[in-house]
């Protein structure tokens, strides 16, 4: 899964991508508004974290105009400011929720979980494809029982594709879930990964299959 950090102190924001990439997030960083609101315009992400006082526009206009675009995706602001009028106004305008600083690495980790299960699992703990079974709160996958070892872009390809059930998932959209900005996204490596997983997946009752020409789909064998 793939999050934007807009963070406008270089060494908070360096600390919170390392937590984050540590856990196995992609995690792309920026350090102003206008370059945080052309990215939600372009790229794919799971989740945003959005200071509030940043140069250029600020994290209130940065939301604003990203809900006012019809993206639903969860927003988690982080605030120096702990009045309560900044915090209604945030939540008024779409923020789904707050984090004052200074806090914790696994508090914002924590909290990050809770908002990608509420949003891409439905409020679930864990998700499934026939015998394979993603746990959110470990960020492990397991194959009837046992745990699959993946590398972090294994990881990232397997969540995507399990996080869209019955929906083909072209390369490049997988790529933008893998690589993030500061990397050269390469649909070319997805078939490397895809091949890696279908190798682990093999005998486990779940499958990769290729639509030549649109993309790869995850499925129970059987289904």
């Amino acid at each position: 899964m793939r999050i934007l950090l807009v963070e406008d102190h270089p060494q908070l924001a360096a600390s919170v991508a390392q937590a984050l990439r540590g856990a196995g997030w992609t995690v792309d960083v920026l350090h102003d508004g206008v370059a945080a609101d052309l990215a939600l315009a372009s790229e794919d992400y799971a989740l945003a974290i959005l200071d509030i006082g940043l140069p250029r526009m600020d994290g209130f206009e940065v939301l604003a105009r990203l809900r006012g675009r019809g993206k639903t995706l969860p927003v988690l602001m982080l605030t120096a400011r702990g009045e309560v009028k900044d915090r209604v106004h945030g939540l008024n305008l779409g923020a789904d929720d707050y984090l004052a600083k200074p806090f914790e690495l696994s508090e914002l980790e924590a909290r990050v979980k809770a908002l990608l299960r509420r949003s891409v699992l439905g409020g679930e703990q864990q998700q499934r494809c026939g015998a394979l079974v993603y746990d959110l709160g470990t960020r492990r996958f397991s194959l009837r029982g046992d745990i699959l070892n993946l590398t972090s872009r294994e990881q990232a390809v397997l969540e995507a594709m399990i996080a869209r059930p019955g929906r083909v998932m072209s390369k490049e959209q997988l790529a933008a879930q893998v690589f993030g900005l500061d990397e050269e996204a390469s649909a070319d490596a997805i078939e490397i990964y895809v091949h890696r997983l279908r190798k682990k997946l093999e005998g486990g009752g779940v499958r990769i299959v290729t639509f030549r020409g649109l993309g790869y789909l995850l499925e129970a064998v059987g289904d």
